[in-house]
């Protein structure tokens, strides 16, 4: 293979993978809590026979936006957004899980629990119990869950040393990976939702600008094979 379509392949590769994050991106717009992913292209340069070099562009790392996206108001007593940093600690079948996504409700067995039934953790890293009606469910600023004049529990809000070493999940949910630290002083919104942060708008225009590039690319890999097969042909007359 000669190295302009080299290039151009390993381009591709990074193209296709760039459209399949920007189509996930645009899907998951309307879901709680999302966190926009972008690739990041970098370069490969290998040394040739000749000591020259030629540029090869790779898309071997990906990057999570943590921008904090805009709040929706409910009005239903067990949804809950943050405003500012921290993420919810919240117990998933593979372990501890941090995540914006406030969409809560309570379980048969009493528990507050995420869309997918895992247990909300309070700032002992418990579940946070929510017995039978006792009273209407409030939640404080700082996290502190009443039921009347019950106080049952605050509710844990965590951050992490470098937010950008969490390992990704589903773009909802992500795995610490290291010490989980308190938030001093959270601020929990009782009635509202975190909204995706991916704008549609902008992943959309990206996502046509990615495809033309592609097709173009396609476009020249295509040429190429025809000019190589006619070269072969040229030379087995």
């Amino acid at each position: 293979m000669d190295i302009p379509t080299y290039a151009t392949l390993t381009r591709q590769m990074g193209l296709f993978r760039e459209l399949d994050v920007l189509a996930n991106n645009i899907a998951n717009a309307p879901t709680f809590g999302f966190r926009e992913e972008s690739l990041v292209f970098s370069e490969y340069l290998p040394k040739q026979a000749d000591d020259q070099s030629v540029s090869f562009a790779h898309a071997n790392l990906s990057r999570t936006n943590f921008t904090a996206g805009p709040l929706v108001s409910t009005g239903n007593s067990v949804d809950l957004a943050l405003q500012g940093d921290g993420f919810f600690l919240v117990e998933s079948g593979s372990g501890p899980k941090l995540t914006r996504a406030g969409n809560f409700s309570v379980s048969a067995d009493h528990r507050l629990v995420t869309a997918q039934g895992w247990p909300v953790l309070d700032i002992g890293q418990a579940p946070l119990f929510v017995p039978p009606p006792l009273g209407a469910l409030s939640f404080s600023k700082t996290g502190d869950l009443h039921s009347g004049d019950h106080f049952l529990g605050q509710i844990g809000v965590f951050t992490v040393e470098d937010i950008t070493r969490l390992t990704r999940h589903d773009g909802v949910s992500f795995t610490p990976n290291q010490a989980l630290l308190l938030q001093e002083k959270p601020d929990v919104m009782q009635g509202f939702l975190e909204q995706s942060n991916s704008d549609i708008t902008s992943q959309i225009a990206r996502l046509i600008t990615v495809q033309r590039a592609y097709e173009m690319g396609q476009t020249f890999l295509e040429s190429e094979e025809s000019r190589i097969k006619k070269s072969l042909n040229m030379l087995l007359k």
